[in-house]
């Protein structure tokens, strides 16, 4: 494995050795704290409850403190138990005691998580910071929720989420990077770089886990958990592009999606798990089920019992199971029996055991308790990396007349419920945040607008009081509408068929607009959101996401101007839901959209998204000229100037985009293939350039094979995909 000694490898082999056949299995287990006694659910079940809002998270505190929980203790002693899920750093030093001093031969475990956009200190939702196309920010964000993490004895992270989405109504959407398998892969680079690479301590890195391998951000109708059925150039020039991106920069472990591709489990498909991931990929880690996944393939109907499905998911490449205890219970005899091979078992344990070595766990599997202490109070310089994600993933969506930026001296009414909450500003799969870091919009606002008066009025749910509007109305200048979504209401097992803004918002909206009053629609959302409406009739619209515990902060410096805006989209905003899936990189057709009847377009919705990908505003303007492109032997060099023509200072994303015209393959009408953040003070231009070298201009075919094809090729140049300027170069002797 990359990472490990020569020393460290021969340990690995030398412990495999001494195990017993019931010791490797164990290490292939992963257990969670069972509840015993009033509150009889699985521990992942509890914590699905949590994040889906059935229950606060006051409630999951007081049941887990006031539970008695079975940590499999004697399962431990065995050595039956190779992981567990637990946060508590005074826990994991017990149960860690437990396998390294009263095991026969003293094997840590490896404590894992859902760490998806930060530990204690929360930063944006994935769909948010991706949108702020700051590579670097990706992984000091990354390394920030690694140290705090391992201050709590978690090392490992079911974490980056790297799916490809182009569904608005799968709800998961928020915990990845978008639609983009360019912008995916430098999100999960990053990611991989943040989390894994500083090792001056074994305090600041930890494991990531790639999820959810592969395709799960194609189930079709934007249903989760539900089928996936695609054309494998799709799933290699999309889909997988991700993984192997960051599989490529040293990550350690991969999490299988749920779901079926082209009929055939994620969990026991040989060909994603051991053919693609392990043998084309030449991933070194170990491959871990998602929560009950094994179990389900007796569902899904593709293993006629438990039994089956561990041998099936054994042999297709999975080395741990999570939380089913189908591997420990069914195993020995499927390799007594013979159904199951003795090299399976003692790769999936050799994998495993490697990862644990090279997280230092032999040498140093407690948590030390001036490491415990490190965060009983967050560092200022965690708060403020949270808060420099948050303003940097603000998109504003429209500005009509220049409302914004807001004057702080002016009398701001401040409207939704939404506004005042510190648990809504989170975002979904968050679970070890603590209220008193978070800062609600209304907290934020309030340091900077000391004339904004708050009034509730309505939200996502519930009825809107008259009076609170008329109030409203009567005291602002400027109505500031905070709307969108509760958390519950994207994440996983959350998918919507109807991706508007959910209860009467739009009624209060309407409201809002009859006192006369500019308003600005600040959205709260873990997904894109159907908004035709509101940008025919709102003046102003500024995505505000989920955006961590240092929220209002964030939205109080964009909306006065203290922060110009510079965040784009990560994903497509469609008109309708009925569009969906819209994504900007779509296949060409015979016959594309056009005004005219006979062609791929909807009678009752435009042609195309809303707001397209790469799309946002700043509170200064950009201008594009001399795109020029020069051809070397190996590139082509392509060279733009970008202005800012207002008159702040501002950060512009440019983007660069290819089109293979003709091909073998019927190739998307545009592909992102690089960008750079450029700071423009006032009236100040750049040469901004770019190489395209030309081994990076194929594509792979049906049968996974690289095609470099001679022909047209249109390169563009813009401030999102829609707008941009455009050369045509031809590539030839390849």
């Amino acid at each position: 494995m990359k990472g490990l000694s020569e020393v460290q490898k021969a340990a690995v082999e030398e412990l495999l050795a001494q195990m017993t056949l019931e010791e490797k299995i164990g290490q292939m287990n992963q257990e969670s704290p069972s509840i015993v006694g009033g509150f009889d659910v699985p521990f992942e079940e509890l914590i699905e409850m949590m994040t889906d809002g059935r229950i606060s998270k006051q409630e999951f505190e007081h049941i887990m403190s006031s539970a008695t929980q079975d940590f499999h203790e004697d399962a431990i002693r065995k050595g039956g138990v190779g992981s567990l899920m637990v946060q508590d750093p005074v826990k994991v030093n017990e149960l860690q005691k437990i396998a390294v001093e009263e095991s026969r031969l003293g094997i840590p475990l490896i404590f894992g998580l859902d760490v998806i956009h930060g530990f204690r200190s929360v930063y944006p939702i994935a769909i948010a910071e991706a949108g702020s196309f700051d590579t670097d920010l990706f992984e000091r964000t990354a390394r920030m929720a690694a140290k705090e993490s391992r201050a709590a004895g978690v090392a490992w992270h079911f974490a980056p989420m790297v799916d490809v989405a182009r569904d608005a109504r799968w709800g998961r959407v928020s915990e990845g990077p978008g639609e983009d398998p360019y912008l995916g892969s430098v999100f999960a680079r990053a990611k991989i770089r943040g989390l894994q690479n500083d090792h001056s301590s074994t305090d600041n890195y930890v494991a990531a886990c790639l999820k959810h391998y592969v395709g799960y951000g194609a189930c079709e109708s934007g249903r989760d958990y539900n089928t996936v059925s695609m054309a494998m150039h799709l799933f290699y020039n999309a889909y997988l592009k991700p993984f192997a991106a960051a599989v490529d920069e040293g990550a350690m472990t991969v999490m299988a999606a749920f779901n079926d591709l082209n009929g055939v489990p994620c969990t026991v498909n040989e060909f994603l798990l051991r053919k693609t991931l392990k043998e084309s990929l030449g991933f070194p880690g170990f491959v871990v089920s998602d929560a009950n996944a094994i179990r389900e393939c007796v569902t899904h109907g593709i293993a006629s019992d438990e039994m089956d499905a561990g041998v099936k998911a054994a042999i297709a490449g999975m080395d741990m199971d999570m939380g089913t205890g189908i591997y420990a219970k069914n195993l020995k005899k499927a390799v007594e029996d013979g159904t199951v091979p003795m090299a399976v078992i003692d790769e999936a344990a050799r994998r495993i055991l490697s990862v644990k070595m090279w997280l230092g766990l032999f040498d140093h599997p407690y948590v030390s308790e001036e490491t415990m202490a490190r965060y009983t109070v967050l560092p200022e310089e965690h708060k403020a990396l949270a808060r420099e994600a948050a303003e940097k993933s603000v998109v504003l969506l429209k500005n009509e007349n220049n409302i914004l930026p807001i004057d702080p001296a002016k009398k701001v009414a401040l409207v939704g419920s939404l506004a005042e909450s510190e648990e809504e500003i989170i975002g979904a799969w968050a679970m070890s945040w603590k209220k008193e870091d978070c800062v609600s919009i209304l907290n934020g606002m309030k340091e900077t607008f000391p004339n904004l008066k708050y009034f509730p009025c309505g939200g996502p749910e519930g009825d809107i009081s008259m009076d609170e509007v008329i109030a409203a109305g009567d005291y602002g200048d400027v109505i500031v509408a905070v709307l969108g979504e509760l958390v519950s209401m994207s994440g996983e097992a959350s998918s919507r068929a109807d991706i508007t803004l959910p209860g009467r918002q739009r009624e209060l909206l309407e409201m809002l607009m009859h006192t006369g009053k500019p308003v600005v629609l600040v959205l709260m959302n873990g997904r894109p959101l159907a908004l035709q409406w509101e940008d025919l009739y709102v003046p102003v619209i500024v995505e505000g996401w989920h955006l961590g515990i240092e929220m209002g902060h964030a939205v109080a410096r964009v909306l006065s101007g203290e922060k110009n805006p510079e965040g784009k989209l990560s994903s497509s905003f469609p008109y309708v839901t009925g569009q969906c899936p819209v994504y900007y990189n779509h296949m060409n057709t015979g016959r594309p959209g056009s005004k005219s009847k006979f062609t791929s377009r909807y009678l009752d919705a435009p042609l195309g998204s809303l707001y397209p990908f790469g799309y946002g505003l700043s509170y200064t303007e950009y201008s594009y000229s001399d795109f020029k492109v020069a051809e070397k032997e190996d590139a082509f060099e392509a060279v733009v100037k970008v202005k800012n023509t207002g008159e702040r200072d501002g950060r512009e994303t440019v983007q660069f985009y290819m089109q293979d015209v003709t091909g073998s393959l019927v190739r998307p009408v545009k592909e992102l293939k690089d960008f750079r953040k450029v700071a423009l003070e006032a009236g100040e231009e750049k040469e901004v350039s770019f190489t395209l070298f030309k081994k990076d201009m194929g594509f792979f075919n049906n049968e996974g094979i690289y095609c470099l094809e001679e022909g047209a090729f249109r390169l563009y140049v813009g401030g999102d995909s829609r707008n941009c300027l455009m050369e045509e170069v031809y590539l030839k002797e390849v």
